[in-house]
């Protein structure tokens, strides 16, 4: 697994098809750093992929961020480890806004439980 640090977070490269991403504690997710996420996606991962969004730091996004920041047609499956109430909340706003009924997204608990999934997916 190879780590990489963007301006935002980290992002693990599991495989050539499936990231996890860990946002830093109190960011601010606006367009430039959606625009860096997904440019690092394209550049680093094979389509379609699937990603790990680990949610153990507490941030936030601008409206337009959350608005695009799924819209991708090469996302397989997202898997969202969400481990306290009010991140499960803010991870469903997230999903309802976007309106993203064509995304294949699941929230679990436990890391390796989202892992076993994707690589299912």
């Amino acid at each position: 697994m190879k780590t990489y640090r963007l301006s935002f977070g980290i992002i693990n490269i599991i495989n050539n098809e499936l990231a996890e991403v860990v946002v830093d504690e109190g960011i601010k997710m606006d367009k430039v750093k959606v625009e860096e996420y997904h440019a690092f996606l394209f550049d680093n991962l094979e389509a379609p992929f699937s990603l790990l969004i680990n949610k153990k730091h507490s941030y936030t996004y601008t409206f337009e961020a959350q608005k695009t920041i799924a819209h991708l047609e090469e996302i397989k499956s997202i898997a969202v480890v969400a481990n306290t109430s009010g991140r499960v909340m803010s991870t469903e706003t997230l999903i309802n806004i976007n309106g993203n009924a064509h995304l294949n997204i699941k929230l679990f608990q436990e890391r390796a439980d989202a892992i076993v999934w994707l690589n299912k997916e």
